[in-house]
């Protein structure tokens, strides 16, 4: 039984939820080949090779593979795929967008961030927002599989797995990336940090939203996220979402700022180690799920928080 996983990574170094990928590929068991596929990217290569558990790195340094756009991935994979009895990715957006490709190509069904591994064919996921867990047998031969990375810890560095190269597949043409707007800033990137300060409606506009949360995040070195709702209005990108259809993090510690609570939210942060809420509703379903709520007003809280801290 040999596991394929994707690697996403920016040519130099693997995003995170690569290694909690590799940890779910270890619980199913038997060899694991990372596939690192972009152009100039040795580096992120030879990061690949030192994870534990990964038993062989595979590289296809193209220049068709510099934007990693969806339908070369796709075709690369399933090109590669023979012998492997399943194959692996984060469900991050970029998951998201290849293996759905990926299982069509290949005429199997998708098991969708799965949370952990029962066997080698027999998985858990959430569904209904998260509200239940299903346990999913698969018969396909190969198994297509997206990880919900905050459900599995990442693998340690230290390995020297071996690394060869790969040729690439024939380019389609299909698609071409004409650029990428990307938000650039020095807090911790949302899907990785260990403290997230998140904001909601309660907020009222994108100056309250700045004015009080990015203090307090950076005296805490938080993320910054926010709810669908501060997102529908405007207040921040869409980029700082957590929930279903937005990131779903797991931080250390989540500080949730005039945030309700609704379902679709929960779904993306409730595993957070400890979450505190501040809302003056005091029937707000974040509550429910809050280590430490504080029934008050957040624009007088807030700074008095951010002021206590030092």
């Amino acid at each position: 039984m040999t596991i394929l996983v994707i690697a996403e990574h920016d040519q130099q170094t693997l995003k995170s939820a690569t290694l909690n990928t590799v940890a779910a590929a270890v619980k199913i068991g038997g060899d694991i080949h990372l596939l690192v596929a972009g152009a100039a990217c040795a580096a992120a290569a030879a990061q690949a090779a030192t994870l534990q558990g990964v038993t062989k790195v595979l590289v296809v340094d193209a220049p068709q593979y510099a934007a990693q756009t969806a339908e070369s991935l796709a075709a690369l994979v399933v090109a590669s795929a023979g012998g492997y009895s399943h194959i692996l990715a984060p469900a991050t957006t970029f998951g998201k967008n290849v293996l759905p490709r990926v299982a069509a190509l290949l005429d199997v069904a998708q098991i969708s961030e799965i949370t952990a591994v029962e066997s080698a064919d027999t998985f858990v996921r959430p569904i209904y927002a998260g509200n239940a867990m299903a346990t999913v047998q698969s018969a396909d031969a190969v198994k297509v599989i997206t990880v919900r990375t905050t459900a599995f810890d990442a693998v340690a560095s230290g390995n020297s797995a071996p690394v060869e190269a790969l040729a690439a597949a024939a380019e389609s043409g299909a698609t071409q990336l004409l650029g990428r707007e990307l938000t650039k800033s020095e807090r911790p990137e949302l899907g990785a940090a260990k403290i997230i300060v998140s904001g909601g409606r309660g907020l009222g506009s994108g100056e309250n939203y700045h004015k009080l949360l990015e203090p307090l995040a950076d005296k805490l070195g938080a993320a910054l996220g926010a709810s669908r709702a501060a997102v529908d209005a405007g207040f921040v990108p869409n980029d700082y979402q957590v929930g279903q259809t937005g990131k779903v993090v797991a931080p250390q510690l989540y500080v949730a700022v005039g945030i309700s609570g609704a379902i679709q939210h929960l779904a993306g942060m409730k595993d957070s180690k400890v979450i505190v809420a501040i809302n003056k509703d005091p029937d707000a379903p974040i509550f429910q799920v809050a280590d430490y709520g504080l029934v008050a007003d957040l624009f007088e809280t807030v700074p008095q928080l951010e002021s206590a801290l030092g």
